[in-house]
């Protein structure tokens, strides 16, 4: 963690030329920053072009123009870690207050510090920099607690979201059911069967599951309400297979019933929907209005 000492420290060995006062407190938050750890990469101008944040370049640069701005400092910063992001500092001058910005890269939102500069800096000409400031010590908490610290905790968390690679590679190990992933099919043990799950949406054309396969709900055994004129309880009942076979010609196998469509388009006639004639020697009622009875042909 930052302390006063370490902060005096870094501006006794920068011997920085201050101008004013807002000199000062910029300074003594750049001075935090690098007493913390972070790398400088651009000041003055080259920090306030539009792109500094995304550029590639890790050089590290000197204190050079860092207040050629009368009123503006900024500073460009990383972490010496490979996962750092860059983080480009403001410092705003609005009468005797000190506003600063920090934003990391790929960050919505900044971290805001306001600075009482008379609070913290004297205006004292004498060579000594510690006698150029006053109450350090409370400025270095402010900047700790209100930017650094939470850079800090901000880095640590996403670190450890992401997994390691241990237990990437543990996860990877585990076995999975070929059903959710067919290209590493899991293997059981022997004499121990997994039954297969069957696909859905196709209980218009089957029954339901084959022997040996997991049941489900709604979709297979609970049959269609889509009846056309060619269900097979129509004509001979049994088990409707999946080519629907006396389907209308130019209706694909396994097409439903759907007599709606866009009209004048070839394909759709209401024509084309009607009931298939009865089959010889099959007599009595309309099957819709006959009770039951013990033929094939009742609904």
């Amino acid at each position: 963690m930052t302390t006063e000492q370490s902060i005096l420290a870094v501006i006794r060995a920068a011997r920085p030329s201050f101008r004013n006062r807002h000199d000062k407190a910029a300074f003594a938050v750049h001075s935090a920053f690098v007493a913390a750890g972070y790398v400088l990469h651009a000041t003055g101008s080259s920090a306030f072009a539009d792109d500094v944040l995304s550029s590639s370049s890790t050089d590290e640069v000197g204190m050079d123009g860092w207040n050629e701005f009368e009123d503006n400092y900024a500073f460009l910063y990383s972490y010496p870690d490979k996962n750092s992001k860059k983080v480009l500092v403001k410092c705003l001058v609005m009468n005797e207050i000190l506003l600063v910005d920090a934003l990391r890269n790929g960050d919505l939102e900044s971290l805001h510090l306001e600075i009482e500069v008379e609070e913290h800096v004297e205006d004292n000409p004498e060579t000594s920099y510690a006698s150029q400031f006053k109450n350090l010590g409370k400025l270095v908490t402010d900047v700790n607690r209100e930017i650094l610290d939470k850079l800090s905790a901000a880095s640590t968390a996403k670190s450890s979201s992401q997994p390691s690679s241990s237990a990437t590679n543990l996860r990877e190990d585990r076995p999975r059911l070929g059903v959710d992933n067919p290209e590493n099919p899991y293997t059981p043990a022997p004499g121990y069967v997994v039954p297969l799950v069957p696909g859905f949406g196709g209980s218009d054309l089957f029954p339901g599951p084959g022997a040996g396969m997991y049941p489900t709900r709604g979709d297979f055994g609970g049959g269609s309400m889509l009846v056309g004129p060619n269900n097979p309880i129509f004509f001979g009942g049994g088990a409707p297979e999946p080519g629907l076979p006396g389907g209308l010609q130019g209706v694909p196998p396994g097409a439903r019933f759907d007599p709606y469509g866009p009209p004048g388009v070839p394909g759709f006639e209401p024509g084309r929907f009607v009931r298939n004639p009865r089959r010889p020697g099959q007599g009595g009622p309309h099957p819709d209005l006959h009770h039951f009875h013990g033929d094939a042909d009742f609904i």
